[in-house]
């Protein structure tokens, strides 16, 4: 029987503003406040929130037929938190249903899997616990940013515990192989691969509204036709996009929601269920492994990371930014770590691509990848001098590393004493109050006897005035 497993994610691009060389120095701001507010309430009035309603929709209608998988960047959520907290809280109206699955994904949906593998397990951690914050699921699927993926960060993804990764089904790696089966990690057994089918996602996310397409119109019983059609041991089909296809890329007017709308319905008329990732990987077994020595994307037509690493300015600018990421991980400094979290995310490479595409790139106030590369160093250059100047420069990384530690030791240590004294405080107050108790206890009885000597001694000396008024009557 064949499942869909369908997948959304929400990331959300932080502009950054025109930051001149002369800025350097004077001006550790970095960000277009007014572009970021507009793109996100506009992209949440136009897709988010309606595209989440009718997700809702179809799982109130198909009770625990239908499922879904989302994951959200740390960058997306920060922007949601401050222009759009209503998407939050419908998809957290999303996860009270129990046919919903979060998956982790880089807080920065930045490159730092293709060249520093603990800022990479930093990034993935910081994310997840937003996940568990929100919707108090802990992911047990990874999902790289672009679906980047390649064997040694498989086998990280292992390392840090993870039992799946989606990655993208291409042509130049599976060969003869299909997208439809479950495969592990070459280099980690334990970790199984879900392989995105590239035509049935883009044709809903890239295709859907093109009049000049052969499959135009498209219909929801048409689709699950072409899924139903594939071989019979088929097993999964994955359909990966990211959720602004769904009113942005492809607009509501052209009835994107309609057609969503109406796949479950088809879908169960001809016997196939919905799964989320994690759910096939605990049913499903492994075909066999996947060779991926090269990493792959889900991005152009090379499905490779050319689109951000392809040219020498965007290599410089990388090698430029993950020189320090060693310093700014262990500095952990709260604002620099903000700047840090912005400065890796992947579209400020993205703007400086120089290759052609079929899908456009658009740079924003960027007049050319130059320009995008100029603007981007300037404000690397400021960012480079603040993280230097928090420690002396001549103090290298390992030393740094110890004496932080060192001081983080110190903490620790002083941390413990306290609360060693504040226990000890507490058992003597208990000591105190145990040994008032115990003196009462003891005063009652003497009390008692003084009392009842009293008592007695009162009645005695009533006897003898009595007896001495009668003497003297007498």
């Amino acid at each position: 029987m064949k499942t869909i497993c369908l997948y959304f994610e929400i990331h959300q691009i932080i502009h950054l503003k025109r930051y001149r060389f002369f800025d350097i120095g004077t001006d550790h701001y970095y960000y277009d406040d007014y572009e970021n507010e507009h793109t996100i309430t506009d992209t949440a009035e136009r897709s988010y929130m309606p595209a989440l309603e009718t997700l809702l929709q179809m799982i109130r209608e198909n009770g625990k037929y239908f499922k879904v998988a989302f994951s959200l960047s740390g960058v997306g959520i920060e922007q949601l938190e401050m222009y759009a907290p209503q998407v939050i809280e419908k998809l957290q109206e999303l996860n009270e249903t129990g046919c919903v699955e979060f998956i982790a994904e880089p807080y920065s949906h930045g490159l730092s899997s293709l060249v520093n593998e603990e800022s990479f397990a930093a990034d993935v951690k910081k994310q997840m616990a937003k996940i568990k914050e929100y919707f108090g699921q802990t992911p047990k699927v990874l999902r790289n940013s672009s679906l980047i993926y390649n064997d040694d960060i498989g086998a990280q993804a292992a390392r840090m515990g993870f039992k799946g990764m989606l990655t993208e089904g291409a042509k130049h790696v599976l060969g003869w192989k299909s997208p439809h089966y479950i495969y592990h990690c070459a280099m980690a057994p334990n970790l199984k691969l879900l392989l995105r089918d590239v035509k049935l996602s883009d044709d809903i996310s890239l295709r859907f509204n093109n009049s000049d397409w052969e499959g135009y119109p498209l219909f929801a019983d048409n689709y699950v036709d072409e899924i139903a059609s594939h071989p019979e041991e088929s097993q999964i089909i994955n359909i990966f996009m990211e959720l602004s296809a769904l009113g942005i890329a492809q607009p509501l007017s052209s009835n994107i929601l309609d057609f969503l709308h109406a796949i479950p319905a088809c879908a169960k008329q001809r016997g196939i269920t919905f799964s989320t990732p994690s759910e096939i990987c605990m049913k499903m077994k492994s075909v066999g492994a996947l060779d991926v020595p090269d990493t792959l994307s889900w991005t152009d037509e090379e499905r490779d990371v050319s689109s951000w690493l392809g040219n020498p300015m965007q290599r410089e600018a990388f090698n430029k930014l993950y020189s320090v990421a060693d310093r700014v991980r262990i500095a952990n400094d709260k604002r620099i770590n903000q700047d840090w979290d912005y400065l890796q995310a992947s579209n400020n490479f993205r703007f400086m691509t120089t290759k052609p595409s079929n899908v456009g790139v658009d740079r924003g106030i960027y007049s050319s990848p130059f320009d995008a590369f100029t603007n981007y160093m300037n404000i690397l250059g400021d960012f480079i001098n603040r993280v230097n100047s928090l420690y002396p420069e001549d103090i290298d990384n390992d030393e740094l590393n110890a004496l932080l530690t060192t001081i983080k030791n110190q903490g620790d240590e002083i941390a413990m004493k306290e609360k060693e004294i504040v226990r000890l405080q507490t058992k003597i107050e208990k000591i105190e109050a145990a040994s008032d108790k115990l003196r009462a206890q003891l005063d009652k009885p003497k009390k008692a006897v003084a009392k009842k000597a009293a008592s007695t001694e009162k009645k005695t000396a009533e006897k003898k005035v009595t007896e001495k008024k009668a003497a003297t009557k007498k």
